[in-house]
């Protein structure tokens, strides 16, 4: 691990009478200077000041390998009637592990807990919490400066979702994953050579059970220290940043583990969690529930959030679980739960924080993107707080997902009878701001590979998951691949190994990731394919009704006419000669993109670079063209310019 110097110090400042009154009301979103660990200098002397929200103690103390794990050798005073506990160890350095001893006033109850306010954990399965400051010398002036461009709505975000542990391994190193350090030139290499234009991290966030691939969080303020120190992390960040590369954090306010060391029953009452567990205890995960309506935890989810936006300069969040959040029924029976005060199922608490949250981390960093994992029709979750909207910036298009990929699953002979799934989004497509996420959660436990789910033979496999992929990249909406899917992993996803590089030893897996690289460019290249991605006049269909043959076809339209991109599905094996539709400018319109190309593993049918159209009226346009609809393909056109 790189450790950095001791930080250069300054005399103690305190937590003020504003701090406590901020922190006490929910208001104070930075929390994180004054509470946990943090270097410090007393009478000349330096060391750790220590201080921790524990109002429900009667006693706390710092005990730690630089004590003897004595539990009671350095005990914390109170701060007057603020529930915080504070105090100086001189003599501490970074990389001193510790934890809080807590005495109750509740029945007794003495527990050890890591800090949860630590900015770096013991390398699980150890628990201890590590004294660390966050010195670092970021080279990416140039990114932060510019980053409103590439994270706004109306640019191409077209995203890599990652599991950090997983994604690469070292087999002569009895399998261990890449550390921060030796991802940071890879991942930006690849990332950059494949034209993503975000990564998203699965939660990076301390984690006791692998597991749970982070969603199961402890350390809110602490990278994993499975793959090196925070200053690392941030060295990964910033190579990513330096090659113009974005980065999202999948962020999990919506519940934490029960793990003894942890949150949960932090000073002897449910400090952080509801006590009624039909609010406090979520049935799926087995975890506890954050209490929304506590003052206090507001300031400490949304300090969290704070914290990686000023800290490791992370470009955005995908919160997770949003849905579990707004509903106090959610997974629950009958009985199971407790309406709100107005006898409803919505929780108003939750849905506040909510709104707080976007608000502070757009009013903090309004070229930061935040982004729902919300699978529910609840309305207006990426328009603005001041509109009743819950102020995300995007949201996750869930049905799209499960409609799609129940489609593609189909035997093509019986597409016909489930065309409705590929046209009903358009129905919805623009009451939000949508993302396409063919993500981690449908590669995982039992549901097997993209590549898996495709029918047909190998070929067939192959060209089913480039029509998925380019049908994808055509509609309007940004657009999220977990990784493998571009490889065309075979296996199902697992975080105790690495993808299955080897695949691409394969001439159809090397031809689906070229087509990956081909669509992110012409993506990122090709306004019409983007600028309007959230606005319906940035879409037309030509024909969404040829349920018989199974195809489609629309329009992606720019902010000028010749920007247009005609894009054209075949969702059969039988191609389509002599097949005829309406476009909506006269010339030569250009084959810029097909999926059946022999470079891709196709079977290399198509226009011969370009088709000129005739004054055939079809589909309501004056003209039309002629084209060659290859089988289990997609076809992009553009107008060809007058020289």
């Amino acid at each position: 691990m790189t450790q950095p110097d001791q930080a250069a110090l300054s005399d103690i400042s305190p937590m003020t009478a504003d701090d406590i009154f901020l922190f006490n009301e929910g208001s104070h979103f930075r929390i994180y200077e004054k509470l946990g660990a943090h270097p410090a200098r007393l009478e000349g002397e330096a060391g750790f000041h220590f201080a921790v929200w524990a109002p429900n103690a009667e006693a706390v103390s710092v005990m730690g390998d630089f004590n003897g794990w004595s539990k009671d050798g350095h005990p914390l005073r109170p701060r007057e009637s603020s529930g915080i506990w504070e105090g100086f160890i001189p003599g501490l350095k970074n990389g001193a592990l510790y934890k809080y001893f807590i005495r109750s006033r509740h029945q007794g109850h003495a527990m050890d807990k890591t800090d949860p306010m630590a900015f770096f954990s013991e390398i699980s399965p150890q628990t201890a919490s590590v004294t660390w400051n966050l010195d670092y010398s970021w080279s990416d002036d140039g990114w932060m400066a510019g980053r409103k461009g590439p994270n706004g709505l109306s640019a191409p975000i077209s995203i890599y979702e990652m599991h950090l542990g997983s994604w690469m391994r070292v087999p002569e190193e009895d399998n261990r994953p890449l550390t921060y350090q030796e991802l940071a030139p890879r991942l930006a290499e690849y990332i950059t050579k494949m034209g993503f234009t975000h990564v998203e991290f699965l939660p990076v966030m301390e984690h006791p059970f692998y597991g749970s691939w982070g969603y199961q969080c402890l350390g809110y303020f602490s990278p994993t220290s499975r793959y090196g120190s925070p200053q690392d992390f941030m060295f990964l960040i910033d190579a990513l940043h330096q090659a113009g590369i974005g980065v999202i954090l999948d962020w999990v306010p919506s519940h934490f583990p029960t793990d003894a060391h942890g949150l949960g029953y932090f000073d002897g009452t449910h400090l952080y969690e509801h006590e009624d567990p039909r609010k406090g205890f979520h049935p799926d995960w087995s975890s506890y529930i954050f209490n929304y309506g506590r003052n206090e935890v507001s300031s400490f989810l949304i300090s969290s959030a704070m914290f990686w936006l000023d800290k490791y300069h992370i470009d955005g969040f995908r919160v997770d679980a949003v849905a579990s959040m707004l509903y106090l029924d959610y997974s629950r029976k009958d009985g199971e739960w407790i309406p709100n005060a107005h006898g409803g199922k919505e929780n108003l608490e939750a849905i506040a924080f909510l709104r707080r949250f976007n608000e502070a981390v757009h009013e903090g960093y309004p070229d930061a993107i935040t982004i729902a994992e919300e699978s529910t029709a609840w309305p207006q979750v990426s328009r603005p707080t001041y509109v009743g909207g819950l102020g995300f910036d995007m949201k996750w298009d869930m049905g799209w997902m499960h409609d799609t990929l129940s489609y593609m699953s189909q035997e093509p002979i019986h597409r016909s009878y489930h065309h409705n799934k590929l046209t009903f989004r358009m129905i919805y497509a623009f009451h939000e701001n949508y993302v396409l996420p063919l993500s981690h959660d449908e590669v995982v436990h039992g549901k097997g590979s993209l590549l898996g789910k495709m029918p047909g033979d190998e070929w067939q496999k192959f060209a089913n998951l480039r029509l998925l992929f380019g049908y994808m990249y055509g509609q309007p909406a940004k657009k999220l691949i977990f990784m493998g899917g571009e490889i065309g992993q075979w296996r199902e996803w697992s975080h105790e190994r690495s993808l299955d590089w080897h695949v691409l030893a394969n001439g159809y897996n090397t031809g689906l990731q070229r087509w990956i690289e081909d669509l992110n460019q012409f993506y990122r290249k090709n306004p019409a394919m983007h600028v309007k991605d959230f606005s319906h006049d940035g879409f037309q269909w030509i024909d969404c009704n040829d349920v018989g043959q199974s195809t489609l076809s629309f329009v992606r339209k720019g902010r000028k006419v010749e920007e247009e991109v005609i894009v054209v599905c075949n969702f059969t094996p039988v191609p389509r000669h002599n097949y005829r539709i309406g476009v909506p400018l006269e010339g030569v319109w250009s084959e810029r993109l097909n999926s059946d190309s022999a470079e891709y593993g196709g079977s290399n049918q198509g226009n011969l670079g370009e088709l000129e159209t005739a004054p055939v009226p079809i589909h309501g346009h004056p003209f039309s063209i002629n084209l060659v609809l290859p089988p289990l393909a997609v076809v992009f056109f553009k107008k060809k310019q007058e020289e």
